[in-house]
């Protein structure tokens, strides 16, 4: 029996080195100029659902899945949460292909190796993201990794029809490490496609270094009983109060961050934020009330940026508050 552990305490040990020094591979390969970030999306599949782009959505929202993310059309959930915003808030165009995981834009599951790998060691498969995040945090590799996955979020938001300077927002959705991304690739979105920015975090992992200051607003959807995004705020020093310059207790002192609490959702499991099961005293599940709370956010700060009918706008150039 002990040898039977030891062994698999081996084995494990060398899975981990091997991801470590894999997950780097692309970001190097991508900052090398060798290969950029892949645009075309399987037959058959939209770049975007919802809301018709030849008239201006109300905003295009782009969803960064969990660590579970492995594909194009799959994500942890099984689309619930998309499809979800999607029936629920019709005027919203709304991506789900982005692979926040890959600053190549390659699927893992579509790699001959790790579709093997999906039928014999699928745990491999969320370790290799779990490890690109603590890439994406990397503060030798973030900027890299930042403007890769910026760069291909910007690229699907063009081949869904967003039009840079138009003026349509643009929501960051990120679920636990998609968050390191999000705020991640807002400097990049704002160079390159000057939109108004607005990120929602459920369950945000991520080390708060990013600067998101060219973004509107940070909305944090959290509970109490979320240990996963509680241990980011421990484990990453720039999330400490103590850490004052670092980009998230620059953001928290400006009031860029709103929390919103969804008690008492977990992170993974049946009673999780996006669970249809879990049910709440007004008789919603979990699922329904987070769709409820992004699309009430989302809808209260277009809202706010709409101006009363028979009022003029913002002069060109303002920026909304």
């Amino acid at each position: 029996m002990n040898t039977l552990l030891l062994w698999a305490c081996a084995g494990i040990g060398v899975a981990l080195i091997a991801e470590a020094l894999l997950a780097r591979y692309e970001v190097l390969v991508y900052g090398a100029g060798w290969r950029a970030p892949a645009s075309e999306l399987p037959d058959g599949t939209p770049y975007a659902r919802g809301a018709a782009p030849d008239a201006p959505p109300a905003a295009y929202l782009v969803y960064l899945d969990g660590i579970g993310k492995r594909r194009v059309r799959d994500s942890r959930d099984g689309g619930v949460l998309v499809r979800a915003l999607l029936t629920k808030a019709p005027e919203l165009r709304v991506l789900g292909q982005v692979q926040p995981y890959s600053p190549l834009a390659a699927p893992l599951a579509d790699r001959p190796v790790w579709a093997w790998l999906r039928r014999h060691a699928g745990l491999l498969l969320f370790l290799h993201n779990v490890m690109q995040v603590f890439v994406a945090a990397d503060r030798r590799y973030r900027p890299l990794y930042n403007r890769a996955v910026g760069s291909q979020i910007a690229t699907q938001l063009r081949l869904a029809g967003y039009r840079p300077h138009s003026g349509v927002p643009v929501v960051l959705l990120s679920y636990s490490g998609g968050a390191q991304v999000a705020t991640g690739a807002v400097d990049e979105l704002h160079a390159t496609l000057r939109a108004p920015l607005l990120l929602l975090t459920i369950g945000g992992f991520h080390n708060g270094a990013n600067d998101i200051s060219r973004a509107e607003h940070l909305y944090r959807l959290t509970s109490a009983n979320d240990r996963i995004e509680r241990a980011g705020t421990w484990i990453f020093p720039q999330r400490w109060r103590l850490w004052r310059g670092s980009g998230w207790n620059r953001a928290l002192r400006a009031g860029r961050v709103t929390v919103h609490r969804l008690d008492p959702a977990t992170h993974v499991g049946p009673r999780s934020y996006i669970s249809p099961n879990a049910r709440l005293p007004d008789h919603r599940s979990h699922l329904d009330r987070t769709a409820d709370t992004v699309i009430g956010v989302v809808r209260a700060r277009e809202a706010a940026r709409t101006p009363p009918a028979g009022t003029a706008g913002p002069e060109a150039g303002d920026r909304p508050a």
